[in-house]
């Protein structure tokens, strides 16, 4: 059979863990309009007849400006060194700025390359040919796909040229396996994504999730998480007046989580503030 690790790369918000969601067929990778949502190195695994592809997710690559973007950063890095085949995935509806200079002066590729112009039904002819020639005068790409993540237009084409690009090797996961992710990260994550999209400016970006505890011999189960931000102010937006905030956050968290994992839960959420958390090296090496 055909397999290999896939390493989905880009800027923030060009879609990278819509593709990969629409490649698996699930919701792996929590998907929001802010920037730098996502945080790790995220596997999902793909099965066919004569494949298995385990791609990874990884952190919109930018310029940093404290140390958890630093880690997000090396994140995406070390995912391209390990892989098989990279996909550098493009938003075809912006025109070419600083934040791809930046991917030209800090990425390189010595592993073979897939370039994906993604959002490709919001964008035009003009645009689209103008960063192709940008790009393809850079890097040396194998092929181009054009594609609409959240169409799933050009989806199985992406998926065909990488299989014609990787060798027979092993089945690495059961077929029945769709991520590397345990439940309790899956779990933040949720908890994560509800925040991004309820609240507003750079607070969902000073928060971090923690699921301390999960207890199954309960009904209903019993989820504890604890929300780190990094000052007393954020705590008290996170919360909202008379608790109305958190209330929000947790009721669409569960939501997700049951579905998740097929049963009824108790969502316990509680705020912690870590002062400047994400510059601390002991905080991020611990706990994410």
């Amino acid at each position: 059979m055909k397999s290999g690790f896939v390493s989905l790369v880009g800027r923030s918000n060009v879609g990278k863990s819509t593709i990969l969601n629409a490649i698996i067929g699930k919701k792996i990778s929590i998907v929001t309009p802010k920037k730098q949502t996502t945080r790790n190195s995220i596997q999902g695994i793909y099965n066919d007849n004569d494949s298995q592809i385990i791609f990874i997710d990884t952190p919109g690559i930018h310029k940093p400006i404290n140390e958890l973007g630093v880690k997000m950063d090396k994140a995406s890095y070390s995912s391209i060194r390990d892989c098989d085949v990279a996909v550098l995935v493009v938003d075809a509806s912006r025109p070419f700025g600083e934040g791809d200079q930046f991917l030209f002066d800090h990425l390189k590729f010595d592993c073979k390359l897939v370039i994906a112009f993604n959002k490709i039904d919001l964008t035009n002819i003009e645009l689209v040919s103008a960063l192709k020639e940008k790009y393809k005068e850079h890097y040396h790409p194998l092929a181009i796909v054009e594609l609409s993540a959240i169409e799933k237009f050009g989806i199985e084409d992406l998926i065909k040229i990488i299989k014609e690009n990787l060798d027979e090797g092993p089945q690495y996961y059961d077929l029945e396996t769709i991520t590397n992710m345990d439940i309790k990260f899956r779990i933040q994550e949720i908890i994560r994504e509800k925040m991004l999209l309820l609240l507003k400016e750079e607070v969902p970006h000073s928060v971090a999730v923690i699921c301390s505890d999960i207890v199954n011999d309960v009904t209903p189960i019993e989820v504890y998480a604890k929300i780190i931000v990094e000052r007393d102010s954020q705590k008290g937006i996170v919360i909202g007046a008379k608790g109305k905030m958190i209330k929000r956050i947790g009721t669409l968290a569960r939501k997700d989580i049951e579905q998740l994992i097929g049963r009824h839960i108790n969502l316990q959420l509680m705020v912690q503030v870590v002062d400047n958390w994400r510059n601390s090296s002991r905080f991020l090496v611990d706990n994410l």
